[in-house]
This record gives structure tokens, C-alpha cells and sequence, in this order.
């Protein structure tokens, strides 16, 4: 956490498979300055935190149903647990209510805890994040195939992995955090990867519609 214990908290929600070092030290830090106390955190089965077990890969047929028929896929658990795991954070906290900021996934998730724990949230901020409408626009087919392919598990694979899936989201080119994209994989990949757990997350995200 940064910032003073009694200023007014701030909760930054990552994505999928994503870990909260993502939300860069600097940038907590900054808003820090700005007067609030700023939380992140390791969403289920990414990072340090809490492994789940069970699930298996997407299937082609399971896609087509999703994509065609609008039949959701089954699922370990859905984004509304991982709502309720934000909001156990703030109970463990003492936490009354907070700003939420949630990044793709983590803006579902904040939505989530909107939605279903209004008084729990101050304000909320949802990042390159839809909310299950079908008629909004869709994930470009370069962007959804880099989700959709299978996670790398050894150190190299990932670290190119890692820049090929940022410049695809970007969609330009962003020097300076291109500069960063390295480390950020090296610090990611040295916490502790769960291909499986990304896996189970996105199913999660198909499964809640």
C-alpha cells in the first residue's frame, strides 16, 4: 500500500492474468501524493495469491456456442466472486468504501462490486472495459487470438509473450512503456505465473456475461 493510512482509499483492480505490480510503483506513488491511500492486490489464481484448482482450456466448440449462440461457458467461479474477494479486502482493511479503478478484467470486476455493493464504492473507474453489452464493439481477431493462445511457462517465451500481447493492446507505439515492458515481465514472471489460473479467470469472464 502507499499513502497514509487515514487518507481516502483508492482500490486499482487488474486484469486477466495480470498481477498488481502492473500498476506501476511510480504511478501508485503518484497518487499517493495526490492524498489517497492506494490498495492493489493479486487477483485469484495470479500472482501471490490464492490458487484455485480444476478447469481446462476453452474448446473451439465452447467459442462458437459463446460467440454464435450467446450460451456461456462453464465455469470454476465468476467475476462476481471476484467481486466479493475486493470486498473482503476492504472488510479485512476496515475499510468502509472506496475509489475503485479496475483495468479491463479488474474494471468487470469493479463493475461487479458497483453493482451488487453500492455502498462499498465512492467512485468508480472502469479501464478499457465492457460491460457484456454485444452490441458494443469487439476484441479485434489479432487481439482476441493473443488472449486466447496458450500461456508460456518458461522465462524467455514469456518475456517476448509479454511485449507482443502490450503492443497489441496498445494499438501504437508508446515508447516509454515499451522501455518498460522487460522488467515488468521479469518482475511478473519472478512473483509466480498460474497458466492455469489465466485460463480459469477467462472462463470467469465468459461464464458472467
Amino acid at each position: 500500500m502507499f499513502g497514509a493510512d487515514d487518507a481516502p482509499p483508492i482500490v486499482l483492480i487488474m486484469g486477466l492474468g495480470a498481477q498488481m505490480i502492473m500498476w506501476d510503483d511510480e504511478f501508485c506513488r503518484q497518487l499517493a501524493g495526490r492524498g489517497f491511500r492506494v490498495i492493489r492486490f493479486d487477483n485469484r489464481d495470479i500472482g501471490q495469491s490464492t490458487k484455485f484448482s480444476g478447469g481446462r482450456r476453452l474448446t473451439a466448440m465452447e467459442l462458437l456456442k459463446l460467440r454464435f449462440l450467446r450460451i456461456p461457458v462453464a465455469s470454476e467461479y465468476k467475476l462476481i466472486d471476484m467481486a466479493k474477494d475486493t470486498v473482503g479486502l476492504l472488510d479485512a482493511l476496515g475499510i468502509k468504501s472506496a475509489h475503485l479503478v479496475g483495468a479491463s478484467m479488474g474494471g468487470m470486476i469493479a463493475q461487479e462490486v458497483t453493482l451488487s455493493f453500492p455502498q462499498r464504492v465512492r467512485t468508480l473507474t472502469s479501464i478499457m472495459s465492457p460491460t457484456g453489452d454485444p452490441r458494443l464493439p469487439q476484441p479485434t481477431r489479432e487481439a482476441a487470438a493473443m488472449l486466447m493462445a496458450p500461456p508460456p511457462t518458461n522465462r524467455d517465451d514469456y518475456i517476448r509473450r509479454f511485449a507482443q500481447t502490450w503492443n497489441v493492446l496498445r494499438v501504437g507505439h508508446f515508447p516509454q512503456d515499451e522501455a518498460k515492458d522487460r522488467e515488468r515481465a521479469e518482475r511478473s514472471f519472478a512473483r509466480g505465473l498460474n497458466p492455469a489460473g489465466v485460463g480459469r479467470q477467462l472462463r470467469a469472464v465468459l461464464a458472467s456475461g
